[in-house]
């Protein structure tokens, strides 16, 4: 059987360090590979080459004739004029206006990605990053295909939309190309995994139990320079041989010489040697919230009366569905968000650092070394101490990368950057609201090796399954019902109660959708219009305070003001998408 897409000898650089080096393989129908590699490794590259966005330097990518494909990359841009009904339902040419609510396959993928609830005629310019990626995933989803090559999907998916994003790729007969550090994804949907590594692609079958154990036995046979790279595989590996059967249960997965590579590794953490160090560390109270009561705009209640005790040595995951509050609540938690009642409690000897989803913005000339020295030059993080250099290359600045200015960083590094920086400070809590967001797989194992032995409180917010099962002993929910759910049985309990939630929604509504009464769909569609131009005065706002710190870079007081300026505004304008979000939902009907 002909490949769908071949690539023979190709070769492709940027400047003088090339990212592809006479890399040959292909793509058959019904393959679903998992591409994994270092961030700035190639990945990105290997994908736009074989979808032909990119040319090669050297080197030759064949397709099928005919072939049908749809590539999504973090470049994929959707006209900003345009509607998500344009983007979406036009281009499949459905006769009737409403012709394609009967598609019970567009429906489902307009359902599971959240769609539906942004409304179909939003405009796409008016949207956050994170919300176009999806439309511009339900554009490529919605068609009959042979290949869709996806580029980090489920970077702004919850864990619910993670999930169902495998479950419809599970199910189709596509051809799936797909870079992703989300390792329960690539676990369950990807049968064969490439890793791209000095501008080669290595090749794999088996998703990413079967990738860990292949790279574990091969650095077993290495040379001692590997050394590093062999603890933290057989590490991982051990976490997944002792997590859920379903991790382990693959017929081609070789466990008695699993076994044997694991037979020495210890527990992840020795969480009672942990709780007590951290009980010394902190004493009895750490954060506490009474009687707490938070709220979105004028009338939506997020958590009503939650007391909420958070004490020496916890380790508490915090999942739900995108604008369910958890990051508002994580932001009262760190007593940077006003709540409308109750109040909340620091033990004296806390000392919090909160990884937020903004980037903090820092002095540009300064080099990665010299940003991360400024906190401190040495850490104690549990049992290790380590230097600044040291901890930076953990989280993926190699020895020559530390001398980069910070300006030259992209996102994803300076994300990275922050963290560290948070644990050179020696934080006795930890709150981490989506910690894996651009972080490659091998700086996530890094990240998960530090806190497996990181003596004290830690709160998380992640979309991350294997991440918030590895480090957390706790998960708990936000449903909707203005309470915290305890969730013994972890994620698998939270997706459990939200398919019993849908369900008993379903059953409670008629089998035809109840049309809300003209009067309020119109007083919906002037609200959404009026909270859309709220929004775009508050990006004006963010872009003048982007560039006035910018100008600001020498003057310390004056960058202080103007990044208070900044918090508020984006606090703001995460309230007013909230409340647009509801509008929305209504004005659709």
């Amino acid at each position: 059987m002909a490949n769908l897409v071949n690539l023979e000898n190709v070769s492709k650089s940027f400047g003088v360090r090339p990212l592809l080096d006479g890399v040959s393989l292909g793509v058959g129908e019904g393959d679903r590979i998992g591409v994994v590699g270092l961030n700035g490794g190639g990945k990105t590259t290997l994908l736009e080459v074989l979808a032909g966005i990119a040319e090669p330097d050297d080197g030759r990518v064949s397709q099928n004739r005919g072939l049908r494909m749809a590539v999504v990359t973090q470049r994929t841009e959707l006209p900003p004029d345009s509607t998500v009904r344009n983007a979406v339902i036009d281009p499949l040419g459905f006769d009737a206006e409403h012709q394609w609510a009967a598609d019970a396959r567009v429906r489902s993928i307009l359902d599971g990605l959240g769609i539906t609830a942004l409304g179909l005629d939003s405009a796409v310019g008016t949207m956050s990053g994170g919300e176009r990626r999806r439309v511009a995933l339900a554009a490529a989803l919605v068609r009959e295909l042979d290949l869709v090559v996806l580029d980090e999907p489920t970077n702004h998916l919850d864990v619910e939309g993670v999930r169902w994003l495998a479950e419809h790729l599970l199910a189709r007969r596509t051809a799936l190309v797909v870079v992703t550090h989300d390792r329960w994804f690539l676990d369950t949907v990807c049968t064969r995994t490439w890793e791209v590594v000095g501008g080669r692609v290595e090749q794999y079958e088996g998703g990413y139990a079967d990738w860990v154990f292949a790279r574990a036995e091969r650095a077993r046979l290495a040379d001692t320079a590997e050394e590093k790279r062999r603890n933290l595989a057989r590490k991982e590996l051990a976490w997944l041989r002792r997590g859920a059967p379903a991790r382990t249960s693959k017929p081609r997965y070789r466990i008695e010489a699993a076994e044997a590579l694991i037979s020495d590794v210890p527990e992840p953490r020795d969480k009672v040697e942990l709780m007590a160090f951290a009980k010394r560390r902190l004493g009895r109270t750490v954060l506490e919230l009474e009687d707490a009561t938070l709220t979105v705009g004028r009338d939506r209640v997020l958590v009503r009366d939650l007391t909420w005790r958070i004490g020496p040595g916890d380790r508490v995951g915090i999942v739900g569905v995108n604008g369910s509050g958890k990051t508002t609540l994580l932001r009262a938690l760190a007593g940077e968000r006003e709540m409308a009642a109750g109040k909340r409690i620091q033990g004296q000897t806390v000392k919090l650092a909160h990884l937020s989803q903004e980037l903090h913005d820092l002095d540009g000339s300064m080099r990665v070394l010299e940003a991360v020295e400024e906190v401190a030059r040495r850490v104690v993080l549990g049992k290790q101490e380590l230097s600044a250099s040291q901890l930076a290359e953990k989280f993926g600045f190699s020895s020559q990368k530390q001398w980069t200015p910070v300006s030259d960083l992209s996102g994803g590094e300076r994300r990275r950057l922050q963290m560290c920086r948070l644990l050179m400070a020696e934080p006795n809590v930890l709150l981490l609201d989506e910690p894996t967001n651009d972080l490659d797989i091998d700086t996530l194992q890094q990240l998960e090796d530090l806190l497996d032995s990181w003596p004290g409180t830690l709160v998380v917010i992640s979309h991350d399954r294997y991440l918030v099962e590895r480090v957390c002993d706790q998960v708990v929910a936000l449903f909707g019902d203005g309470g915290l759910t305890d969730l013994p049985g972890g994620i698998e309990e939270y997706l459990r109660r939200r398919d019993a939630q849908r369900g008993e929604a379903e059953a409670v509504s008629s089998p035809v959708k109840k049309v809300a009464g003209a009067a309020e769909q119109r007083a919906a569609r002037k609200e959404v219009a009026r909270l859309e131009r709220r929004l775009e005065v508050l990006q004006k706002k963010e872009a003048e305070l982007h560039a006035a710190l910018a100008e600001a870079a020498t003057d310390p007081d004056r960058l202080l003001k103007l990044d208070a300026s900044l918090r508020a505004v984006l606090e703001e304008a995460s309230d007013v998408e909230a409340q647009w979000m509801v509008a929305a939902e209504a004005a659709e009907g």
